[in-house]
């Protein structure tokens, strides 16, 4: 099905949480409750309408907004054009509580066979109310898990909703959890019609999975074919996708979308984010940190060796927003007026030098993924670096991190357009790794290249091919 090529996992777990509730009809407690989370735009929503018509039992689907009072108004409108049995009981009538509200919906639910519930962005609603987690755990209890409903509250604030089911909230054990991540450069690669693994991961740093994007490329396109066309129309996915998402993560916190931006031009340790954010003082410089590391967009990594370390990097978690904000958010006005083949100018420029280390952290998640079934062991894979990048070592194979009891292998990557892995570039990482706290001479040696390995010697080499079988 085109836009799911990859989600057949949480397709198969969805399925089987409505299972579970069919068979169980009858019994004191039929009913399963399901906390769903996932990046903006990543296709949460759309993943739960496919189950749905996939399922063909009677369902409700309420999209919680940012309108207050009315929402209560609204959620009553959804139930009576939903397909529950009982819809007609909320015609004509909008309740006053949620207290009331889902006492209703105990009403409209079926006994005798399954039924769906999905409350779409339920973050909003707590944002506005932070008593209703505490309502809607009450009236679970009290009556809805005795229907054969599967109830489903999805969020895009990440640490919202993992929160929901930690020890002391008011979820804590009462739901299954179901992370719904960006598409795969596997899966990317097989939407988009890629030629080849190399084009794959491209592609993948273009639209960091998500699927709204990945259904834009025409199949078979190249990048600069794909490029061309959507600078070339400013209401592209490519385009609008991260406005939207900075739109919802980001309301009212300028500062925060300040720092994000500078970390996305390519600043990432403390100080030079406060230099470039124009001399930021240290304390708001660290509020908008932690907004940005609670909400999931910004990443931070240590160092990993057998020392510790406290040269911390920032970085965009998401590929896509990462080139987005490099690229396409500060010349949006030359897009509009129709000068997107300035745009895509410097994307040719600088995409050589930019790739190179956005690749990095995919490359490390696909060797973590590879290591049960490679040649080398290690529980944690890093990279190593100091406060003047020298050295600098791509890769780092460790049983634990940050901090490590022992170093299992080094690694480099050259992902170059033409030229592969060669000789001299393995010399440099066996003379690099001696630097790293934890290393020798006898540490194994890691290649890995986009376009092939020619040096004699590493342990392991791999190329884009080899990557995405991670997946």
């Amino acid at each position: 099905m085109g836009g799911f090529v990859g989600r057949e996992s949480e397709l198969t777990s969805l399925t089987g949480l409505l299972d579970r509730v069919r068979a169980t009809i009858g019994t004191d407690r039929p009913g399963r409750c399901l906390l769903v989370r996932g990046r903006r735009r990543v296709g949460k929503s759309r993943l739960l309408e496919t189950f749905l018509d996939a399922s063909g039992v009677p369902a409700l689907f309420f999209t919680a907004s940012t309108q207050g009072r009315r929402e209560l108004a609204l959620f009553a409108e959804e139930a009576r054009s939903s397909t529950l049995p009982g819809a007609d009981l909320f015609q004509g009538v909008v309740p006053e509580t949620w207290d009331a509200a889902l006492r209703m919906l105990d009403r409209a639910l079926p006994v005798d066979q399954p039924a769906v519930v999905v409350v779409d962005e339920f973050p909003y609603l707590l944002a506005d109310d932070p008593s209703l987690e505490g309502t809607f755990q009450k009236q679970w209890d009290r009556l809805l898990s005795r229907r054969p409903v599967l109830l489903v509250l999805v969020g895009s604030d990440l640490a919202m909703m993992e929160a929901l089911d930690t020890h002391g909230r008011a979820f804590f054990q009462r739901g299954t959890e179901l992370i719904v991540p960006p598409l795969s450069p596997r899966a990317v690669s097989d939407l988009v019609g890629a030629p080849s693994a190399a084009d794959a991961f491209d592609a993948y740093l273009l639209t960091g999975g998500l699927p709204l994007i990945c259904d834009d490329w025409p199949s078979g396109a190249t990048m600069w074919e794909y490029l061309e066309s959507a600078f070339a129309d400013p209401t592209s996915p490519l385009i609008v996708s991260a406005e939207r998402v900075l739109a919802a993560e980001f309301p009212s916190t300028a500062q925060a979308r300040d720092v994000l931006s500078q970390i996305g031009s390519g600043e990432t340790t403390f100080s030079t984010i406060a230099r470039a954010a124009g001399g930021l003082q240290a304390t708001s410089l660290e509020r908008a940190l932690g907004i940005l590391l609670d909400k999931r967009v910004v990443a931070r990594d240590l160092p990993l060796s057998a020392a510790p370390s406290r040269e911390t990097r920032y970085r965009v978690a998401d590929p896509y927003l990462r080139f987005w904000l490099r690229f396409v958010g500060p010349h949006l006005a030359e897009i509009e007026r129709g000068r997107g083949d300035r745009v895509l100018a410097r994307v040719r420029s600088d995409w050589s030098s930019w790739r190179g280390r956005a690749v990095e952290p995919v490359v490390r998640e696909a060797l973590a993924r590879l290591l049960p079934l490679g040649p080398l062991q290690g529980g944690a894979v890093g990279g190593y670096w100091t406060r003047t990048n020298h050295p600098e070592v791509d890769l780092v194979g460790a049983d634990r991190g940050p901090i490590a009891r022992r170093i299992t292998f080094t690694g480099s990557i050259k992902w170059l357009e033409n030229d592969p892995f060669e000789q001299r570039d393995l010399a440099v990482l066996a003379r690099d790794t001696l630097e790293i706290p934890g290393a020798d001479a006898s540490t194994l040696l890691v290649a890995v290249g986009r376009n092939g390995v020619t040096a004699q010697g590493a342990a392991w080499c791999l190329g884009p091919e080899d990557l995405i079988d991670a997946w």
